[in-house]
């Protein structure tokens, strides 16, 4: 790889790596609180959402977490059926009432059975694995325990179906990712940042494409792992960082 592209994206990483970036960005919303387990829930259910223009997808994560009385664990642990029917039935474009009930109702049979989300993405994981495909579909398995309508399925992607899995990425680093530059939360400590992978999508998959670290043209999983070896030789300990660098780029190019 060319030693001035790795340096440019390094540069325009830090430089988007920044407390102001929390401003404008969906992360705000898990922002707002302070328990573990709100944390959490609130990152999960706006990274779901995590689509289209940046304001939409924050006021509808704001709505959600209105709905759960801006106390996500909760109502998570206690909710009942009644409310729910204050609910308009669209979230957020294709996310449905009837998916952010199965998520609300998954969640609360992962939390019984787990003391964090953490947790799930652990289970029956091989360390010597080089990123989280393995453990992605660990959490989408539990996940998809109960009963529901299959269409809720593509909400999280499934990197064994050749998903990008971008939201749940896009999670993960939320969670895992930790520096001094408080945007991501480092919350958890038993994922290393290493395994990490880029939440590639439309945007992030060109600046990859125009700067020729990425030549698959499809944004699917095998595009991921191609991605993450990339970015793991310009910052083997931290490659996501240069997600930073690939979003803020993107948005320049629009």
């Amino acid at each position: 790889m060319n030693q001035d592209v790795k340096d440019f994206l390094l540069e325009k990483a830090h430089l988007y790596n920044h407390i102001d970036f929390i401003e404008n960005d969906p992360i705000q919303i898990p922002h707002k609180f302070a328990k573990k387990e709100d944390i959490e829930i609130s990152a999960f259910l706006t990274s779901t959402i995590a689509w289209g223009n940046r304001k939409n997808i924050i006021r509808s994560a704001e709505k959600m977490m209105n709905y759960m009385d801006n106390s996500p664990f909760q109502f998570v642990m206690e909710h009942k059926e009644s409310d729910f029917k204050k609910m308009p039935e669209s979230i957020h474009r294709t996310f449905k009432k009837e998916d952010f009930v199965y998520f609300i109702q998954s969640l609360k049979s992962l939390y019984k059975k787990h003391e964090s989300l953490e947790s799930i993405f652990l289970i029956k994981t091989d360390k010597s694995n080089q990123n989280l495909k393995e453990n992605i579909t660990t959490f989408w398995t539990h996940f998809f325990k109960l009963n529901y309508n299959q269409r809720t399925e593509k909400h999280i992607g499934n990197p064994n179906k050749n998903s990008a899995c971008k939201k749940i990425n896009m999670f993960l680093r939320w969670m895992v990712r930790k520096d001094n530059k408080g945007v991501d939360f480092g919350l958890w400590n038993r994922i290393p940042m290493s395994m990490l992978s880029c939440p590639l999508d439309v945007h992030s998959g060109r600046v990859a494409r125009e700067y020729e670290i990425l030549k698959r043209t499809q944004n699917d999983w095998k595009a991921v792992e191609e991605l993450d070896y990339n970015l793991r030789e310009i910052n083997s300990e931290d490659p996501v960082l240069l997600d930073y660098a690939l979003f803020g780029l993107g948005v320049s190019m629009k």
